[in-house]
């Protein structure tokens, strides 16, 4: 004879936090508190509750994957511990042999950005087009509009950027004062083609 089945009582918060764990495996990218909010159809107060649970669920010490705030959102990703593993079955394109060069460029739209391939070309002294190229199709800068003087289009960093970055957002990008001897050098070279470009 059968045994009847018997319902174990849910917290509710806890099913809400089982919720965000599946919204945030199957998301292509980081989901703010709002979306997460509006995608569970709760309270954004008893989201933040919930993605503690979640946090604590998948804390690093004890998960190979944990969950991370970064780049506006939240997100899961494999633990350090792992890295090497991961990296062996999968190198991340945007990662991948990315040139001096294109992390010169890199590093220019996130310090500069929104700028122009011909403020990029001012600042490096060589042509931007390349590089340029090679970051929009890695996914890690996107056009941001046309400048006001000639139309040239502007580029800026993207979510993808600060999340192969480990950042969570541009402010984490460390200040020119910390980066040597040159940063005085850089900085003016920076200033000079904003004040060009607000002129």
């Amino acid at each position: 004879m059968d045994r009847p089945l018997r319902l174990i009582p849910t917290d509710p918060l806890d099913q809400l936090a089982r919720t965000l764990e599946a919204l945030l495996v199957v998301a292509s990218a980081p989901l703010s508190v709002e979306e997460l909010a509006a995608a569970t159809d709760d309270d954004p107060e008893r989201v933040e509750d919930a993605l503690l649970l979640v946090g604590e669920r998948f804390a690093e010490e004890r998960s190979g994957i944990v969950l991370e705030h970064v780049a506006g959102g939240w997100a899961f990703r494999a633990a350090r511990a792992e890295a090497a593993a991961c990296a062996r079955l999968f190198e991340r394109p945007a990662q991948r042999n990315l040139s001096q060069a294109a992390l010169e460029t890199l590093a220019l739209v996130a310090y500069l950005g929104p700028c122009t391939r011909p403020d990029i070309a001012r600042i490096r002294g060589v042509a931007a087009d390349s590089a340029v190229a090679n970051l929009l199709e890695r996914g890690l800068i996107a056009e941001a509009g046309r400048d006001d003087g000639g139309g040239a289009v502007r580029y800026r960093t993207t979510p993808l950027f600060e999340r192969v970055f480990g950042l969570e957002s541009l402010s984490e990008l460390p200040r020119l004062d910390d980066v040597g001897a040159e940063a005085a050098e850089i900085r003016d070279r920076l200033y000079t083609v904003a004040e060009q470009r607000s002129a």
